[in-house]
């Protein structure tokens, strides 16, 4: 069997004609070097362009911030920080929940444990940007715009070291910890200069200086919170945190004077097996054409180092340093990685399915008589009234629950003529979008380059339909809409090419600007949602964030994965298939990792597990909340929600045991009998991953109150997901 690579684009040709462009976005580009590509809205670097650009920027294990004459330093460089699992701060205990696990935890932000500066750097500083890429990004300090003498840092996720290349500055290292002292070294190779800090803190850091000229530098220590270096000086400084002593030390000699600017992944898909690998570009003085040069240290999270193939895990090194919110980070000297995920659910389709049933179809006579019954009322609902709204994210909601309605009416009742009448009324609704029709119509974004809402642009409210305008959730608006259109081009292949194909460019118009497979989209930027660094989706756009890119929604993320896979099917896209399914396959490894915390999971503090779920997972901090309210429904079901198929991979019947034990249980602080409205049909939904005959009993009862159906939902759906789980009676 011949793999298949998914990485293929999905078109690169011009947009749909009724798609209009505009070229006034609310968010400004600041400091953004004009590039060809456009520029990644959601990646880890964002907020150094948007507010006033000092938020931090996390790259993991590390975290970098433009200090801009704050801190006992009082610099203007680039700060460097990185935080021990002893720092964080933690919320109140939360007694309601067995076990009293925190509320939330944060890392602390503003520890300038090293600065890279120049002495020439003060109020006229600008900070600028080039070369935004999905997983890195030039910063760029100047003493004045337009000045010659710069510091450029490539910033990448997992980088090694933090690296300044000098242009014609006094390097200035700044600690607004305190330098406790600095000790020259032997030079690590030729021309690679080394210097052992210590701080006031007691940790240990290395600094690596490379001349352009490869004369020793002489870093003279000027004061406890300056480090100094010659006059005109052009090279690299480079430094890293060392954990691990005399072998900490050995290991980062080994790619001192080389750094990454640039990574690149690419995957490929045979039959079950999926593999992906991160290869990473390099600079630096001893890189040669001709002669192979030393390698990268890079930091791998835990997801990483449990799917490394041999030839990765090898590389291993013994330097492990605490992310603020992924675990622990392992250093590897390579300059590829690669990556195996050996089950993908290559059969998971629209019937309920489940890793060890797989796809059920067959569902009792006595059970599809109910569900019939059911759908009938079901359908006979204003599908035009439900999908016409002010909201993608609701509209798509509405339009993704009729599918799968109308789905379980054709492929599992006899009510053929009812089916087909409702597949009509859902293809009329959903060419209101495709036309461009709706309330807030869809406009192209020429200044970041995307589909958005042009709702903001209307009303001037940044928050209208949670953000979408300044690309806030795509992955959930759009996943819900690609579902839908999978769904009806299944029933109905002509729907795909109708009309001059319009149905299929506007869907992959949706798909290019939340996931473009291909970097040389000249109109959409690779994998806006999608860090393919961290296995999942950062839902967070163009807000300033003091605590980094954001996802709440878990189960809404494999929705989008899900919706890829199977559109990619239904419209013969074989590589955007595979990519939904290695998605698919990874998101479970990650959410299962970090998002969903079963009892024994490492990654997160033993004092916050016991919440189940993480509520909002921030790049430095973990809040178990939501962006809507405290109620146990509400954080836990926004991890649930929509029950389909990707549901069972993602969410272990172990881990939907213990969670529905702690908190919607009898015996819980929150049983799910006493829960009101649509959360009610979520949590027994999920509970079907568990108990399919309890979740078929409560959905099946006489006095169903239709109130604890949510809007993106059916019961007959329901009853199917139930008795296909094994639950009808």
């Amino acid at each position: 069997m011949e793999a298949t690579n998914i990485f293929k684009p999905v078109a690169t040709g011009a947009l749909p004609n009724q798609i209009y462009s505009r070229s006034d976005h609310p968010a400004p580009r600041i400091g953004i070097t004009a590039q060809d590509p456009p520029v990644s809205t959601n990646k880890f670097y964002a907020n150094l362009f948007l507010g006033n650009q000092s938020q931090g920027v996390w790259t993991h294990p590390y975290s970098v911030a433009w200090s801009k004459g704050g801190g006992n330093a009082q610099s203007w460089g680039l700060a460097v920080s990185h935080i021990d699992a002893e720092q964080r701060a933690y919320g109140p205990p939360n007694t309601l929940i067995p076990g009293s696990p925190v509320q939330y935890y944060i890392n602390p932000i503003g520890i300038q444990s090293l600065v890279l500066s120049a002495m020439e750097l003060g109020p006229s500083t600008v900070l600028t940007t080039d070369n935004l890429q999905a997983f890195s990004v030039n910063a760029i300090l100047q003493p004045q715009a337009g000045s010659a003498s710069r510091i450029s840092f490539p910033l990448l996720e997992g980088m090694g070291f933090v690296t300044g290349v000098y242009t014609n500055l006094q390097p200035a290292i700044q600690s607004s910890v305190f330098f406790r002292s600095v000790v020259p070294l032997e030079p690590a190779c030729s021309g690679v200069y080394k210097y052992r800090i210590t701080l006031e803190d007691g940790k240990a850091w290395l600094l690596y200086a490379t001349p352009l000229d490869r004369s020793n530098p002489m870093f003279q220590l000027k004061s406890n919170t300056l480090l100094q270096g010659p006059a005109g000086w052009s090279g690299t400084i480079q430094v890293a945190k060392n954990p691990a002593g005399s072998t900490g030390e050995f290991a980062y000699d080994r790619s001192a004077g080389i750094y990454a600017t640039a990574a690149t992944v690419s995957g490929s898909v045979r039959g079950h097996l999926g593999i992906y690998s991160i290869s990473w570009a390099t600079a630096g003085l001893h890189l040669s054409p001709h002669i192979p040069g030393p390698k990268l240290i890079m930091f791998a999270l835990p997801h990483h180092v449990a799917s490394f193939s041999g030839a990765t895990a090898v590389a291993k090194l013994s330097i492990k340093l605490r992310t603020t919110t992924k675990g622990t980070a392992t250093a590897v000297l390579a300059n590829r990685w690669t990556m195996i995920e050996p089950e993908l659910p290559i059969d998971m389709s629209f019937a309920p399915w489940t890793p060890t049933m797989r796809t059920t179809t067959q569902i009792n006579a006595t059970a599809l008589n109910l569900i019939g019954q059911l759908a009938i009322s079901e359908i006979a609902q204003d599908i035009d009234a439900q999908t016409n709204l002010d909201s993608m994210y609701y509209s798509g909601k509405a339009l993704s629950k009729f599918a799968v309605l109308i789905y379980t009416i054709h492929d599992f009742t006899q009510l053929s003529s009812l089916a087909d009448q409702g597949l009509q009324r859902l293809k009329a609704a959903f060419a209101r979008f495709v036309s461009n029709q709706q309330i807030h119509s869809l406009v192209y974004d020429t200044v970041w380059g995307g589909v958005v809402s042009e709702g903001t642009y209307k009303t001037g409210d940044q928050g209208l339909d949670f953000g979408n305008t300044l690309y806030n959730d795509h992955h959930f608006h759009y996943g819900y809409f690609i579902h839908a259109a999978a769904i009806i081009a299944y029933l109905d292949p002509s729907w795909l090419t109708s009309n001059n194909s319009m149905n299929r460019d506007w869907v992959n118009m949706l798909v290019r600007d939340a996931a473009s497979p291909s970097a040389d989209d000249a109109l959409f930027p690779f994998s806006r949602m999608f860090d393919w660094y961290h296995g999942h989706s950062f839902a967070k756009g163009l807000f300033e964030s003091a605590d980094g890119k954001d996802e709440e929604s878990s189960s809404e993320d494999a929705l989008f994965a899900y919706a890829i896979k199977m559109w990619g099917r239904v419209s013969g896209d074989e590589s955007m298939e595979a990519r939904g399914n290695l998605m698919l396959s990874l998101l479970a490894r990650t959410l299962q990792s970090y998002f969903l915390l079963e009892s024994g999971n490492t990654n997160q503090p033993g004092n916050f597990i016991g919440n189940k779920v993480t509520g909002i997972l921030f790049e430095n901090k973990v809040d178990h909340t939501t962006y809507f309210g405290n109620n146990a429904e509400y954080i836990q079901g926004i991890h649930m929600l929509p029950l389909l198929p990707p549901s069972s991979l993602i969410r272990r019947p172990s881990f939907v045991a213990e969670e529905w034990s702690t908190f919607f249980s009898p015996s819980s602080p929150t049983p799910a009998s006493t829960v009101q409205g649509g959360w009610k049909g979520v949590l027994y939904a999920n509970l079907a991953l568990v108990d399919p005959k309890a979740a078929w009993e409560f959905f099946s009862q006489g006095d169903f109150d239709d109130g604890w159906i949510d809007g993106g939902a059916s019961r007959a759906w329901y009853l199917l997901w139930c008795a296909g789980l094994g639950g009808a009676l």
